[in-house]
């Protein structure tokens, strides 16, 4: 008997509950692994499919994309889509969908576990209890920065940054916010004030970025707005790695110019500057942003929801446009 299930290409291994349902629901072009293929396997797998999830360490370039003449869907496991070459995709026909909404609350919240880590210094109090090292309480051991009552200052107010700003509220932090333009104001909290990237960065107990990145947006933080900042400042980003100049922030760092830093994401990922883990005042995390079980297992759901969209001849929810 023919098998008729529509043939789907996964670059990478999904939680268990999005494999159960791709199992019943595709033919697979070939079992997925946890780690990245190699750009070959991803190309050949590609090429053999009616749809795929992909993610954001695959890189799908214009040949990739008019060599998969197949290929009706590219469901991309993320919110952000700077993997992939829209011009290419648009150009052949190809929807690009991406899993927007899903993974708000649980960005928002890892934004906030890095942000009280590095000011209270969670991660160097961990180290010196495992080492055996601990004497015992002490007055002027590893003190940190207050949080409650500082300036949060969010670069970017889509809906990860709006979700930071609301978790604010618990601190009484007054939130600074930067737009290329301000938001409506029937939209935002009243207590949510617009200011010029300078004005923002030179306020800011806090500053944490929410923009995707694009031509505009990399190396949007570099050795210039870094110095605008305050030496006591803290510095967050769970976006995107390039966002931020990683070399100019290493030195940032070392020369006392802001206090700390936070990263979930990095400029080449998985590689980061050799200082970087040198540094006690970084805080550095292997892009956990979304990666709570509920979060992951409703990306897949959502990737899967645009595939059976695209391939029953709907318009897909969350086309990238």
């Amino acid at each position: 008997m023919t098998d008729i299930r529509p043939i789907l290409y996964l670059s990478r291994l999904l939680p268990d509950p999005v494999m159960a349902i791709v199992r019943e629901r595709f033919q697979l072009v070939q079992y997925p692994h946890d780690t990245l293929p190699a750009p070959s396997v991803l190309r050949e797998g590609l090429c053999q499919a009616d749809a795929a999830i992909v993610t954001l360490g695959d890189r799908i370039d214009a040949e990739t994309i008019h060599a998969a003449t197949r290929l009706k869907i590219l469901a991309n496991y993320a919110v952000g889509h700077n993997n992939i070459d829209l011009a290419a995709a648009r150009q052949r026909g190809l929807t690009v969908t991406n899993t927007p909404d899903v993974l708000t609350d649980a960005t928002a919240d890892l934004t906030w576990a890095l942000l009280l880590a590095t000011a209270r210094r969670v991660v160097e109090g961990d180290a010196l209890i495992r080492s055996g090292r601990w004497t015992g309480w002490s007055p002027t051991q590893l003190l940190g920065a207050d949080v409650s009552g500082k300036t949060l200052g969010i670069i970017g107010m889509g809906r990860i940054g709006q979700a930071v700003a609301r978790r604010a509220v618990g601190f009484r932090m007054p939130v600074r916010y930067h737009t290329r333009q301000p938001l409506a104001t029937s939209s935002l909290s009243r207590e949510w004030e617009h200011r010029s990237l300078r004005d923002l960065l030179g306020e800011a107990d806090v500053v944490t970025i929410h923009v995707p990145l694009t031509p505009a947006t990399q190396h949007l933080i570099g050795a210039r707005e870094l110095a605008w900042m305050r030496p006591t400042a803290y510095l967050i980003n769970t976006a995107r790695g390039p966002i931020i100049d990683e070399w100019a922030l290493a030195d940032a760092l070392k020369l006392g110019i802001i206090a700390g830093a936070g990263l979930d994401v990095y400029e080449r990922e998985p590689a980061i500057h050799s200082a970087m883990a040198q540094l006690k005042q970084v805080v550095l995390l292997p892009h956990l942003g979304s990666a709570t079980l509920h979060a992951r297992v409703q990306m897949g759901l959502v990737c899967l929801e645009n595939i059976h969209a695209v391939l029953d001849g709907r318009p897909a929810p969350n086309h990238v446009h």
